[in-house]
């Protein structure tokens, strides 16, 4: 069978009860770096959706024809799968994820949001840091950018990472105005809030994490900290610690 999707990378769904979790994956990745999570709160008996980005998990060629505001709309499919058959809704992301649920949550009527490893703005290390005003015209010159190779803690689980191979210049470009309007909404952020971060992180730097707490206006906010971990927290590390957090938070909000 002939699919665009690559194999192990589908949006997945899980039924359960009447409360929703919808998990979004980072630029580049697909819905499996959030499958594992997926499965562990499907067992504690919620419903769960993990979303595929628009233009992602297909080809590279394919997120350089996206905007960020498609990012934007595959979060809304996720939310408005599960709004019918649910009281609350979660809104769960990773890297660029943590970005997308954010800025939702200043637009939908969400119960809670958890955003882990999340970038409050673009950044680049050495000569990279004196291309970031140029990105628009860079994704013509420049579509596609090689990875240099992550550093995880979980070596076997990075073997089993399915990513785009390349950075896509018209992503990061995307990127850069997706962290602006998500900058703009965190103050009309009413929902709770739990904001995760590994100390460990090299890919987004753990004061990110600090910065998006300090603009967040509600009132119930925190910030945990997990370690020997990578960027990619969900796969990468002592990723159960990381799994429990986000459950105990659903479990805390939705009691509450």
């Amino acid at each position: 069978m002939m699919t665009n999707i690559i194999p192990t990378t589908e949006p997945f769904l899980y039924p359960g009860n009447r409360t929703g979790c919808v998990l979004v994956h980072g630029i580049t990745a697909t819905p499996k770096e959030m499958s594992y999570l997926g499965a562990y709160l499907a067992e504690q008996g919620y419903s769960v959706v993990g979303v595929r980005l628009a233009g992602h998990a297909t080809d590279p060629a394919d997120l350089r024809r996206v905007r960020y505001r498609d990012w934007l709309a595959s979060v809304e499919d996720g939310w408005n799968l599960l709004k019918e058959g649910t009281d609350r809704i979660f809104l769960v992301g990773l890297s660029m994820g943590g970005a997308l649920v954010l800025t939702q949550a200043a637009r939908l009527p969400v119960a809670g949001v958890v955003a882990m490893s999340t970038p409050y703005q673009v950044e680049a290390h050495g000569y990279k840091r004196l291309l970031l005003p140029f990105t628009g015209l860079l994704r013509y010159l420049m579509p596609y950018q090689k990875k240099g190779q992550a550093n995880w803690f979980n070596k076997a689980a990075y073997q089993q990472r399915v990513a785009y191979e390349v950075g896509v210049t018209n992503g990061y470009h995307e990127l850069k105005s997706l962290l602006a309007e998500m900058r703009a909404g965190l103050p009309e952020i009413t929902a709770p809030v739990r904001l995760i971060h590994s100390k460990d992180d090299d890919y987004v730097l753990p004061y990110n994490m600090q910065k998006i707490y300090d603009r967040l206006s509600t009132t119930d906010k925190e910030m945990c900290y997990v370690e020997k971990a990578e960027h990619v927290i969900t796969e990468d590390g002592d990723r159960e610690k990381v799994f429990a957090l986000v459950a105990e938070f659903i479990e805390r909000v939705s009691g509450a």
